[in-house]
């Protein structure tokens, strides 16, 4: 007897066309979390060239452009369905200025984890605050999750039930750009209460 190979399909993507419906902010990032990267405005024609994992966030850019940010696509006609386009990722820009926080420590109550952190020294015209990636189990399903904090505290609910583990990455924020991302030392359930660290770059 011989074994009959099984060929896995290769998804097949699109880009499609879209009209910008409003005024809106392009960012680095599939969600307000990220930083500013240029202007949209009513009627401007556009290609959308992948989403996010929800297809919440449409990764964009001029017809035959080669500079691509994330727009919500709740502010987009889009002649299609924006699930039949990539999934992307982000591509952010690297400060020179500012390394990552020090002194990260995670610790769980339940289903809140709670971040803290020690703040890093940026002048007024550069500070944009901190960014969280968080991937938090919600209804089963591990989420993606962008957040920006001016604190150096933060609390993400992660519930139990997923099949992955949750986890996330904390940068500083400038005006330029973000530093290197530091990993935060995510704690599991069987760590109720228990504060962990970690300290440096990754």
């Amino acid at each position: 007897a011989t074994s009959t190979a099984t060929v896995t399909p290769i998804p097949t993507y699109v880009v499609l066309r879209a009209k910008v419906l409003e005024q809106a902010n392009c960012r680095y990032g599939p969600g307000v979390a990220y930083l500013y990267k240029y202007g949209l405005f009513p009627g401007s024609n556009i290609e959308v060239i992948g989403r996010n994992e929800l297809g919440t966030f449409a990764y964009i850019q001029a017809i035959g452009g080669n500079n691509p940010c994330w727009v919500s696509a709740s502010v987009l006609d889009i002649k299609g369905d924006i699930m039949h386009t990539a999934p992307a990722t982000s591509v952010l820009p690297l400060t020179q200025y500012y390394g990552p926080p020090a002194c990260v420590h995670a610790k769980r109550e339940g289903e809140v984890v709670i971040i803290s952190w020690c703040a890093v020294n940026m002048t007024e015209d550069k500070y944009r605050g901190y960014l969280i990636e968080a991937w938090l189990c919600q209804d089963g399903s591990l989420v993606f999750t962008p957040v920006r904090s001016d604190e150096t505290i933060l609390n993400l609910v992660d519930e139990p039930g997923c099949s992955e583990p949750s986890g996330g990455r904390l940068y500083t924020a400038e005006k330029h750009g973000y530093s290197q991302w530091i990993t935060i030392p995510w704690p599991s359930f069987d760590a109720t209460s228990q504060p962990d660290s970690t300290e440096g770059t990754p």
